[in-house]
């Protein structure tokens, strides 16, 4: 009689159950055919802001929702802050000064950070703005299916220009959305394949979730 527990069946892919078929050309494509694109935002420092700053940014948010002709989705990271780098700059820094005073100060720095992150997790937040585009392809009448079924080739390619064209109406509203939150002083970047790949990886993952990594970080500008 063999055991049940001489081994075990392999669990089903999570990738299942999630509504995204594939993401390519820096394009999140839904199984029902609509796309994605995420933009990451820089934040900016509202209770510093004068009373009259204050008014003029709600005010061009207002006019930023209501300008818009589509939904969007916008999305808050929270994740503890890893700045075992920053702190090995410093140590780098440290090593190449000449001056011992200031080179004390600096090692009583590093001694600070780093007793501070025993005691306090420090968070990063990091905003994105979803742009999502339905899918407004026609279907495809039977005779035609027949058609591409003897002719995948066909098949492909009008998949592929189908993509192409879809693309380019969603970077309008990407592009749309940035000039809109640009008005406002925040500055946003697009995510690339990769980078939407490893968003995607870190929202599923919590537990092991590392900061995004983006190429043009400083770009942004994000610490205001």
């Amino acid at each position: 009689m063999q055991s049940n527990m001489s081994g075990s069946k392999p669990t089903a892919s999570t990738q299942q159950y999630l509504d995204i078929a594939e993401i390519k050309q820096g394009t999140i494509v839904m199984r029902d055919g609509s796309l994605r694109a995420v933009l990451v935002v820089s934040s900016t420092n509202f209770s510093l802001k004068s009373a009259d700053e204050q008014n003029a940014l709600i005010s061009a948010y207002q006019s930023f929702l209501n300008a818009l002709e589509f939904p969007i989705q916008i999305l808050l990271q929270s994740r503890k802050l890893d700045i075992n780098s920053y702190l090995d700059r410093l140590r780098a820094i440290q090593q190449q000064q000449t001056n011992e005073l200031l080179r004390m100060q600096t090692q009583e720095y590093i001694e600070y950070i780093g007793k501070l992150i025993e005691f306090a997790s420090i968070m990063n937040k990091t905003f994105y703005v979803i742009v999502p585009l339905s899918s407004g392809a026609a279907k495809q009448g039977f005779l035609s299916g027949l058609s591409n079924l003897f002719n995948p080739a066909t098949q492909i390619s009008g998949k592929d220009k189908e993509f192409d064209r879809a693309r380019e109406d969603l970077y309008k509203r990407v592009s749309q959305v940035s000039l809109s939150l640009g008005s406002m002083g925040l500055k946003t970047l697009l995510l690339t394949t990769e980078e939407l790949l490893e968003l995607m990886y870190n929202s599923y993952n919590l537990n092991t979730a590392t900061p995004i990594k983006i190429k043009n970080i400083e770009d942004l500008d994000l610490a205001k």
